[in-house]
């Protein structure tokens, strides 16, 4: 029967294959929306995973989540160092992640932070150690792999975050030295740089004693009973002040999420953002487009299957002498239908896996050409569970498309449908 249903689809190639890419189409499609949807919710929710709050200079509160902590945006300014110590004073409070952002290694984001940052992403090395000097750093697992930066290499970062291109914009009197390579965490930490706060304003020349100064003078009257004023001004040269550029917040409690919040937005010239309503935000605005677009590719499943319905109704009207040759041959009736209802269902099975592979390849060529989705952690080869029931599916639009032709061969009768030819 299988051989039979071929032979019926390879005698009218045309019709076939146009049914064939009608479902392939509507199949990856469907797919892309499946791989794009569940990938980027799941790397979104890893990311954002253990940071409660992000604080950082006002503007949008997007923007400030997609550029500090999925690392795929600019940043919405600087805020003030002090706001540091600010925070983790708060009893409220459990951990605070500074980051200073600026510039870039081949696209790879050189990120100046501290080690609560591994301690975020429960990051573990692979190689080296952790960076505890100026100028040192240590790479995620992505960033190693594709410029095969090794131990002890020195490196020169690019201003910006787009990819260096030797125009003059790198910071060649300050190199960085390769001293650790992150183990793969699955986290955005795969494509960052890590290196001291420090470091960063370093290569900026920045000028950062001071803190250091005040910092010393804060212990030494700590020690002697008295306190010091945490707020006061830093630098007195406008433009390199050692400023931050944004705080990855963690809180100790429940109630936190109400009281700090308030307190950045009312009593600093700083914002805060929520990475769980940002989040949500961001990916209902993307489900609205998702499902118009996934409406479409179900309507053009439909489609194919009603070509796939017309082509073979026509068949088994311009067949009947065939078909009733073939039980008169000793073919029974259910074998006949079956063959009918194989021929659907083999065109849905081609189209759904055609479409299938489509999708994957067509994922692992964007992805190469567009950075924000390899920055997304969207991979070509990685299947999720919808998968299967989709192709289900349209190899059920097949079947179904198929039936009605095939009933109508079940009730042929051999001796009329000969006797008429």
């Amino acid at each position: 029967m299988i051989s039979l249903a071929l032979a019926y689809l390879r005698d009218r190639p045309l019709t076939t294959a146009l049914n064939v890419l009608l479902l392939a189409i509507s199949v990856a499609m469907l797919v892309l929306l499946l791989q794009f949807g569940e990938q980027a919710r799941e790397r979104l929710e890893r990311d954002a995973a253990g940071v409660d709050l992000v604080v950082g200079a006002k503007g949008s509160p997007l923007q400030l989540i997609l550029s500090s902590i999925f690392h795929i945006d600019q940043p919405t300014g600087n805020i003030p160092h002090n706001s540091l110590d600010r925070l983790r004073s708060n009893p409220a409070v459990s951990r605070v992640v500074p980051l200073a952002l600026g510039d870039n290694f081949r696209g790879f984001r050189i990120v100046g932070t501290d080690a609560t940052f591994a301690q975020s992403y429960s990051l573990e090395l692979a190689e080296g150690a952790q960076f505890d000097g100026p100028m040192q750093a240590v790479i995620g697992s992505r960033v190693a792999e594709e410029t095969g930066a090794q131990l002890g290499q020195r490196f020169i970062g690019n201003h910006g975050f787009a990819n260096g291109n030797g125009d003059g914009q790198g910071h060649d009197h300050a190199p960085f030295e390769t001293v650790g390579i992150l183990a793969p965490s699955g986290t955005v930490a795969d494509r960052l740089i890590l290196t001291s706060v420090e470091s960063v304003w370093d290569v900026h020349g920045i000028s950062h004693d001071h803190l250091e100064e005040d910092q010393e003078s804060h212990d030494h009257d700590h020690d002697n009973g008295e306190t010091t004023n945490a707020s006061a001004p830093q630098s007195n040269m406008p433009g390199l002040e050692p400023d931050l550029t944004a705080l990855l917040v963690t809180y100790r409690n429940a109630s936190a999420a109400i009281r700090v919040p308030a307190m950045v937005n009312r009593q600093t010239e700083m914002q805060a953002a929520v990475p769980a309503i940002e989040t949500a935000r961001l990916l209902e605005l993307l489900g609205a487009s998702i499902e118009g677009i996934r409406v479409f590719a179900w309507l053009l499943a439909a489609t194919g299957g009603l070509a796939i319905f017309v082509a073979l109704l026509n068949m088994t009207r311009g067949r009947e002498g065939d078909l009733a040759l073939l039980r008169v041959m000793g073919a029974s009736p259910i074998q006949v239908f079956a063959t009918v209802i194989l021929e659907g269902v083999i065109t849905a099975a081609v189209g759904a896996v055609a479409g299938w592979i489509g999708a994957h390849a067509l994922i692992g060529i964007v992805r190469s050409q567009f950075a924000t989705l390899t920055d997304l952690g969207l991979t070509a080869w990685a299947p999720v569970s919808g998968e299967a029931f989709l192709i289900l599916a349209v190899i059920a639009i097949g079947a179904l498309a198929a039936l009605i032709p095939a009933a109508q061969v079940y009730r042929i009768d051999p001796a009329r449908v000969l006797a008429r030819s």
